[in-house]
């Protein structure tokens, strides 16, 4: 679950508070390694790639979580 407040967004994935702003509606977590996105449509999950690029969130990677 994401809570907006002034202080903090928790992560989707982890509902850790370990997040931090990278660019307009996007955040990322220190806690589990991912980053996502925010907007009218809801919520877009991806994995950091080991080259830096952004891959779509998979639930089965058993490293992730």
């Amino acid at each position: 679950m994401i809570y907006w407040g002034a202080k903090y967004l928790r992560c989707p994935i982890c509902g850790g508070k370990a997040t931090g702003k990278v660019g307009i509606d996007q955040f990322y977590c220190w806690d589990c390694c991912v980053e996502y996105r925010i907007n009218k449509e809801g919520v877009q999950i991806y994995e950091v790639a080991e080259d830096g690029s952004l891959v779509a969130f998979d639930p089965q990677n058993e490293f992730l979580l």
